[in-house]
């Protein structure tokens, strides 16, 4: 007994000391997390934000945490290799040698709350180019498979390993909602960009994902209203936002070229449309706080 409650003392120490913000130094506002409710076009933001910064010289890793799993098409990956594409939580043997259990058995049993997660990039991380990373996390999709315990220890440890990755822009693609916030997915990143469209109810959601954001200390917080159609969007926009709630928002004009090459984003990449001189200087607006702070 005393063995095993040294065992845990000395396991909270590991864990403490590798989520230290003294670790840190700055390199959190490189660390970027996407949100905002299903369809508003998060994926595909996150997707071209990850390829510019890839562009610009900086090594990068995306993060799929989305259980659609879209994020690896949108950056490139072959559709026809689909089945390739297997999330952490569908590895069921890693999740038991990090854990000590499988999913589906976690209930009345023991495991390891913060399990060692720093060989995750390498073993599962897929190369789509040199310097640009995929790492599919997927998400807990059903309850009937039994304690989800076990996958839940999984997906927040690796998140707070990605956290402490220095050498690299990362890009968190969330799923939809605010339910990534209530599991402290989001804290410990030092940028949020919130994606909402100019309808009342997205807005307000968006709002009340900023709201969180600071909670968790989140420190620059971008807002993009999507797919406006007309000026009167962003007017709209304008008067039902509280700007005091963002560092930065920025209006994308609705493109059909999205829709009609979706979830492929590289055509967008080459086509200087306002929707894309817009994602530019967000972009622009990320990577100067991933460089001042």
């Amino acid at each position: 007994m005393i063995d095993e409650i040294s065992r845990r003392k000395r396991e909270m120490r590991r864990v403490a000391a590798s989520i230290s913000p003294s670790r840190d130094r700055g390199g959190r506002y490189r660390k970027v997390i996407v949100t905002g409710k299903g369809g508003v076009g998060k994926t595909t933001l996150t997707a071209i934000l990850a390829r510019l910064s890839h562009q610009a010289g900086r090594s990068v890793l995306a993060v799929d945490e989305d259980p659609q799993q879209n994020l690896g098409f949108s950056l490139g990956f072959p559709q026809e290799e689909a089945g390739n594409l297997l999330s952490l939580t569908k590895r069921f043997e890693y999740i038991k040698e990090k854990v000590g259990v499988s999913p589906g058995e976690g209930y009345g049993q023991a495991y390891i709350l913060n399990p060692d997660v720093s060989d995750v990039v390498d073993r599962f991380g897929i190369e789509l180019e040199p310097g640009l990373s995929l790492l599919v996390m997927g998400g807990v999709e059903q309850a009937s498979s039994g304690c989800l315990c076990p996958e839940n220890a999984l997906l927040e440890s690796v998140i707070r390993y990605i956290r402490v990755r220095d050498d690299e822009m990362i890009f968190l693609d969330t799923q939809a909602g605010l339910e990534h916030f209530g599991r402290a997915i989001a804290g410990g990143f030092g940028q949020a960009v919130i994606v909402a469209e100019s309808s009342y109810n997205s807005l307000s959601v968006a709002a009340d994902a900023a709201r969180l954001a600071k909670q968790l200390q989140i420190a620059v917080i971008h807002l993009v209203i999507n797919k406006c159609r007309n000026e009167n969007d962003k007017v709209k926009g304008k008067k039902i936002i509280d700007p005091s709630l963002f560092n930065t928002i920025r209006f994308l004009p609705f493109d059909p070229l999205v829709w009609d090459t979706e979830p492929d984003i590289s055509p967008l990449l080459t086509n200087q449309s306002p929707f894309m001189e817009n994602v530019q200087l967000l972009h622009r607006d990320i990577m100067k706080f991933s460089t001042e702070l």
